[in-house]
C-alpha cells in the first residue's frame, strides 16, 4: 500500500518542524520523519531570536516555549567577558540579542536565550497537534524518485527494517548538514570547509553559579592563554554548556579530558564537575549550489552552513521553513502561481549569504583572537592590558550581540515577487535596524494602542493594511483576492502613527510578514497586482505602478 500526504519533510529539526507547522496550520498533509528516537539530545543553538520568536507568535508558541523554559524569562540577558570565571571581568554586554521583556516598538517579542531541545519538543508538541501532520521518529528516508508529477519515497524503520511507500507532491529535505536528501539530488556544499575545530561539553556542576563574582548571564567568554572558552546555562539547577574555541589542529578532541579542559578554563580548579556529553565540531562557512531539484527542497542546515556565532544558524533554517512553507501551500492549494517556488531561493540565497558573511566575521573574534600576553599579570603592566583587551572586546563584540540590522533588516531586495515602488530602501546595517517598508522589507512593527501587536492583526495569509480611513477602498483587492481563492484580510487599525511609519496609505503584507508592495491607492488592475505577487499570470506593469 502507497500512503499519500502532500509533502514529506526529512528531518525533524526545529527546521522541519517548523515547516510541519507552517504548512499544518494552513490546512496542507505532512509526514515529518527522523531516524533518531526522539527530538534533539544536543542544545547546540541556545538563542531562539526576535525573528523566530515572532514566527512563534504567529503559529501561538510564544508563551509555551517561554514557560517551558528551563531558564525563567526574567534571567538576564548579558553577556560577560572575563579572563576566566573568577579572573578580573573585562567586559558586559546587557541586553544582548536584544533579550529584555521590555516592549519595543520594533519587534513583538523578545529573544529567548533556551536549549534547542526544548524549542523542539515545543514545535513537535504543536505540529503533532494539526490535523494531517504525523511525526515519525526511528524512521529514515531511504530512497527517493519523481514520478508521474510527485515523489515516490520509500521509508526504513530503523529498528526493524521494514520499510513502507509513501507518495507526496513535494519533499523537504530538513536532514542537516550530512543531508542525504542534499547528496540524493546531487546538490553540492561551496565555500570554505571545516577551517577550524572545537569541542563542546554539557556538564553539571550546581556550585559553579556561586563560585564567580560575575552575577547571571546567558553567556561568559574567558579569554585566557591556556583555554579560551565560553560558558553558558543551560538551566538553573547546575547544567551548564561549555566550549573550548579553535582546538590547534593536531589535537584530537577525543583524547583531551573535557573536565580538564573545564576546570582550567574556567580556573576553578577543584570544581566539581559532572559531563553529560560531548560534541566535537568543526566550523564551516558552505552553502548549496542549488537549493531544489524538480519538486525536492532543501532547507536549513542541509543547504547553509556557518560558524554558531551570533546565534544565525538554526533562525535562519525555521526562516527557510516559513519562507517556503507558505509558498508551498500557497502552489498546493491554487492561489500560487507556477513560479512561485522558484522564488524561494532568489530570496533566501542572498540572506544566506549576508548573515553567514556576519557569522564569519564574528568567528575571527574569538578569545583565541583576543587573548594577549600578560592579560592575567596582576598590577599596572596587568591592568594595562586587560584595558587594552576590554576595547578591544567594546568596539568588535557588539556587532555579534547587537544584530537587529541582521535579524530584522533582511530584505529580499531583488526578489520576483515583490513590486519596487521606486524608494531607496534604508542602508543595511549589522547592528542598526531602521523599520521600513520598503517593498521587499519586513512590516514595520507597531504596539497599537489597545496593547495588541500591529503583526497580531495580520492574516494567515496576505494582509493589505490601510494606515488611514477604514480599508473601504480595498473593494476591488478583496474581489480580486477572492476570485483567486487567495486568503486576504483587510486590516485598518485608526493609528495615526502608521501613516508615517509605512509611508504610504497602503501596504500589502505577505504571509510571512513582508511587505508585497505598497501605495497610496489600490492598482486599478488589482488582479494584476496579485498575479505579480504570488507569481501567477504575467501583468500590466504600468497598471500596477500606478
Amino acid at each position: 500500500m502507497t500512503e499519500r500526504v502532500d509533502v514529506l519533510i526529512a528531518g525533524a529539526g526545529p527546521v522541519g518542524l517548523a515547516a510541519a507547522i507552517e504548512l499544518g496550520q494552513r490546512g496542507v498533509r505532512c509526514l515529518v520523519v527522523e531516524r533518531n528516537d526522539r527530538v534533539g539530545y544536543s542544545p547546540r543553538a541556545k538563542t531562539t531570536n526576535v525573528r523566530t520568536r515572532e514566527h512563534l507568535r504567529r503559529w501561538g508558541l510564544a508563551d509555551a516555549l517561554r514557560a517551558a523554559s528551563p531558564i525563567s524569562p526574567d534571567y538576564p540577558s548579558d553577556v560577560v567577558f572575563a579572563t576566566r570565571m573568577n579572573g578580573p571581568l573585562l567586559a558586559r554586554f546587557e541586553n544582548a540579542l536584544s533579550g529584555s521583556r521590555a516592549r519595543n516598538n520594533l519587534y513583538s517579542e523578545e529573544a529567548q536565550w533556551v536549549p534547542q531541545y526544548v524549542l523542539e519538543e515545543v514545535l513537535r508538541e504543536h505540529a503533532v497537534s494539526l490535523p494531517g501532520v504525523a511525526v515519525a521518529f526511528n524512521t529514515e528516508l531511504a530512497t527517493f524518485a519523481e514520478t508521474g508529477g510527485a515523489v515516490l519515497s520509500d521509508l526504513r524503520d530503523v529498528a526493524t527494517g521494514g520499510t513502507r511507500r509513501v507518495e507526496s507532491a513535494y519533499l523537504i529535505g530538513a536532514d542537516g548538514a550530512r543531508s542525504g536528501v542534499r547528496e540524493a539530488i546531487g546538490a553540492t556544499m561551496v565555500g570554505e570547509g571545516a577551517f577550524s575545530r572545537n569541542y563542546s561539553i554539557i556538564f553539571r556542576s550546581p556550585e559553579l553559579a556561586g563560585r564567580h563574582p560575575h552575577g547571571r548571564a546567558i553567556m561568559y567568554w574567558m579569554v585566557n592563554e591556556d583555554v579560551p572558552s565560553l560558558l553558558g546555562p543551560m538551566d538553573e539547577k547546575g547544567l551548564w554548556m561549555f566550549m573550548a574555541t579553535k582546538l590547534p589542529g593536531d589535537v584530537d578532541p577525543a583524547s583531551v579530558d573535557p573536565v580538564d579542559l573545564i576546570r582550567r578554563g574556567t580556573g576553578l580548579r577543584d570544581l566539581p564537575v559532572e559531563v553529560v556529553g560531548t560534541d566535537p565540531w568543526v566550523a564551516h562557512r558552505l552553502v548549496a549550489d542549488r537549493y531544489a531539484t524538480g519538486r525536492v527542497y532543501l532547507a536549513g542546515d542541509s543547504c547553509h552552513l556557518h560558524p554558531p556565532f551570533g546565534g544565525f544558524g538554526m533562525n535562519m533554517g525555521i526562516g527557510d521553513a516559513v519562507d517556503l512553507g507558505w509558498k508551498m501551500a500557497a502552489t498546493l492549494q491554487g492561489w500560487g502561481g507556477p513560479d512561485l517556488l522558484s522564488s524561494y531561493e532568489e530570496e533566501r540565497r542572498p540572506a544566506h549569504e549576508r548573515t553567514i558573511a556576519e557569522a564569519v566575521i564574528n568567528y575571527g573574534a574569538v578569545g583565541n583572537q583576543l587573548v594577549r600576553p600578560g592579560l592575567e599579570d596582576p598590577g599596572p603592566v596587568g591592568e594595562a592590558t586587560r584595558q587594552e583587551v576590554r576595547d578591544v572586546i567594546e568596539a568588535t563584540k557588539i556587532r555579534e550581540f547587537k544584530t537587529l540590522g541582521v535579524v530584522l533588516g533582511m530584505r529580499y531586495a531583488d526578489s520576483p515577487i515583490v513590486v519596487p515602488d521606486g524608494s531607496e530602501p534604508p542602508p543595511e546595517h549589522f547592528m542598526l535596524y531602521v523599520p521600513s517598508a520598503h517593498p521587499g522589507c519586513l512590516a514595520p512593527h507597531l504596539w497599537l494602542r489597545d496593547g495588541s501587536s500591529l503583526y497580531d492583526h495580520f492574516g494567515q495569509g496576505f494582509t493589505l493594511l490601510a494606515t488611514e480611513g477604514d480599508g473601504s477602498e480595498a473593494g476591488a483587492l478583496a474581489a480580486a483576492a477572492a476570485a483567486r481563492k487567495l486568503p486576504l484580510r483587510v486590516v485598518a487599525p485608526a493609528d495615526p502613527r502608521l501613516r508615517g511609519r509605512y509611508e504610504a496609505r497602503f501596504a500589502l503584507i505577505r504571509p510571512d510578514q513582508y511587505v508585497a508592495w505598497r501605495g497610496d491607492a489600490v492598482p486599478a488592475d488589482a488582479d494584476g497586482l496579485l498575479a505579480r505577487v504570488t507569481a501567477g499570470s504575467p501583468i500590466r506593469a504600468a497598471a500596477v505602478a500606478a
